[in-house]
C-alpha cells in the first residue's frame, strides 16, 4: 500500500467525481458525496489540508484504496 497523499477537500471531491461520486448536498464546509453503484456515501470537509485519519476514514467509507485514489489525482 502506498503512502497517503496530502490533499485538500476540493482535490478529493474532484477525484471522487472521477470515480463516479456526485455531490448530493453541502452543509457549511461539509460536502456529502454519493455513488449509486456500488452504493457508497461519504462526507468530505472542504478544508485546505485533510488530516490523515480523516482521509483514511473517507477512503474506507467510499470502499477505495490509497492506490486507486492516487491513480485519479
Amino acid at each position: 500500500m502506498s503512502e497517503l497523499p496530502q490533499i485538500s477537500g476540493a482535490e478529493l471531491v474532484r477525484a471522487l467525481e472521477k470515480l463516479g461520486f456526485t455531490l448530493r448536498r453541502q452543509q457549511g464546509s461539509h460536502m456529502i458525496m454519493r455513488r449509486a453503484e456500488p452504493f457508497a456515501q461519504t462526507v468530505v470537509p472542504n478544508h485546505r489540508q485533510l488530516d490523515r485519519g480523516t482521509l483514511r476514514a473517507i477512503l474506507r467509507q467510499a470502499n477505495l484504496t490509497v492506490d486507486e485514489l492516487t491513480r485519479v489525482l
